[in-house]
């Protein structure tokens, strides 16, 4: 009786050592980026900064869609309303239109 106590118990505790690190493993997998694009580069609110950059501009639609490509691409948006482009570093100063002209706000 009391060996079958105790393999009922070693069975129990087995049994919930098993269930916790399935729940480890889990929550490591859900880390992972997967997809053509692995860039590990930290989820930005665009439309909420790119709003605020562009509320001064004499035309703020085209602001703020020039300025969601740059922090979609760039991963940054420059304080304030204008200037400080040098903030985000040669990709958000870099990037240039068709007709060479400064594409980030």
């Amino acid at each position: 009786m009391a060996s079958r106590s105790l393999l009922l118990v070693a069975f129990f505790l087995f049994f919930i050592t098993q269930v916790s690190s399935d729940i480890q493993i889990e929550d490591q997998t859900t880390q992972l980026v997967k997809g053509a694009n692995r860039r590990l580069l930290p989820f930005m609110e665009c439309g909420g900064l790119c709003k605020v950059r562009c509320s001064l501009h004499s035309r703020p639609n085209v602001c703020t869609r020039a300025c969601g490509t740059c922090c979609y691409r760039c991963k940054c948006v420059p304080p304030g309303t204008s200037g400080n482009r040098d903030v985000c570093g040669k990709c958000y100063t870099d990037m240039t239109t068709h007709g060479n002209k400064t594409k980030c706000p």
